[in-house]
């Protein structure tokens, strides 16, 4: 009977943390660096910790966008 077990779901769920983990570093680190308007930082950096994958497409699609452009 093949199908899929326990253990090839934890491999699985192992393998797409430690590819998102550069990502997760790359979001924390551009949100930290970046300026947003009222309490966007906070709320990005909550979302990114907490949400884990989602949280980076979340700030990779919506996020990005609503940083304040530093002039220059």
């Amino acid at each position: 009977m093949a199908g899929i077990g326990i253990p090839e779901l934890m491999v699985l769920v192992m393998l797409v943390c430690v590819f998102t983990i550069p990502f997760w570093i790359w979001a924390v680190i551009n949100i930290v660096r970046s300026d947003f308007r009222d309490n966007g930082k906070i709320v990005w950096l909550l979302v990114v910790i907490l949400l884990y994958t989602p949280g980076v497409v979340l700030y990779a699609f919506i996020g990005r966008n609503q940083k304040i452009k530093r002039p220059g």
